[in-house]
C-alpha cells in the first residue's frame, strides 16, 4: 500500500512521512492544481525523502489554466525534466492535452517522454479532462509509451470520490494491469482504506491522505 503525498513545496513533507507517507508528489500552486517548482525546493527534498527512503515524483507544469503548450512552454518543460533527472528525482508528473482538450497531445507528449528514460512517469489529472469516452484511449497510448501510471479522480474536480467509484472501476478493469490507475481528489485519511478496497488498488494519492 502506498499513500502518495500531494506536497506543495517542502513544508509539510517532515509531517506527512512521520504519518506515513511513502512518496511525494511535489508541487508548487496548488490552488492552480499544482505547478513546477524550484530547483532549490526539488534538490533539498529529494534529498531529505532519500535519506527516508521515500521516493520523490516532481511535476512538471509550466504555468495553471489548461494542458495545452507552446513550443516555448514545452522547451521549459524538456529542461525542467532534465534538471529533475540530474538531481535524482525518482520520476516526474506530466500531462499535455491537444488544445481543445479532446485528446493527448500526442506531439507534446512525445517531445517531453523523449527525456524521461530511467524516470518513473505519471500522466497527471490533465486526464479527468479528456471526455470520458476519449479516457480509454489515452490509456492504450500511454501504456504503449511505457507511463507507470495516471492520477484521476473519475469525474469532475470537487465530486466526492465515491460519486466515481464506477467510472474509476472501469478504467483500471481496462487498464487491466498494464499501468496502474492513482486515484486522487478528495482522499482523505478518512476514507483511503475504502477507496482502496472498494476499487481494489495498492495507491492512493491527495493531500490529506496522511
Amino acid at each position: 500500500m502506498i499513500k502518495e503525498f500531494c506536497a506543495e513545496n517542502f513544508t509539510n513533507i517532515p509531517q506527512a512521512i512521520q504519518r506515513g507517507a511513502r512518496r511525494i508528489e511535489l508541487c508548487d500552486n496548488l490552488t492552480v492544481g499544482g505547478t513546477s517548482v524550484s530547483l532549490g525546493v526539488l534538490t533539498e527534498t529529494i534529498s531529505y525523502c532519500h535519506e527516508l527512503e521515500v521516493s520523490v515524483m516532481t511535476i512538471i507544469r509550466p504555468r495553471g489554466g489548461d494542458f495545452f503548450y507552446n513550443d516555448t512552454e514545452l522547451k521549459m518543460m524538456e529542461i525542467d525534466i532534465l534538471e529533475a533527472k540530474k538531481v535524482g528525482a525518482d520520476g516526474v508528473v506530466i500531462g499535455c492535452l491537444t488544445e481543445d482538450q479532446s485528446e493527448i497531445d500526442i506531439e507534446g507528449m512525445d517531445q517531453l517522454l523523449a527525456h524521461t528514460e530511467g524516470l518513473q512517469v505519471t500522466f497527471h489529472m490533465a486526464f479527468d479532462s479528456l471526455p470520458k469516452e476519449e479516457q480509454f484511449n489515452a490509456i492504450d497510448w500511454l501504456v504503449e509509451r511505457g507511463v507507470e501510471r495516471i492520477l484521476t479522480h473519475g469525474g469532475p474536480a470537487g465530486t466526492p470520490i465515491q460519486e466515481n467509484f464506477e467510472h474509476l472501476k472501469a478504467l483500471i478493469a481496462h487498464a487491466d494491469g498494464r499501468i496502474i490507475i492513482l486515484p486522487g481528489g478528495g482522499i482523505t485519511t478518512q476514507n483511503a482504506q475504502e477507496v482502496m478496497d472498494t476499487l481494489g488498488v495498492k495507491e492512493v494519492h491527495g493531500t490529506k491522505i496522511v
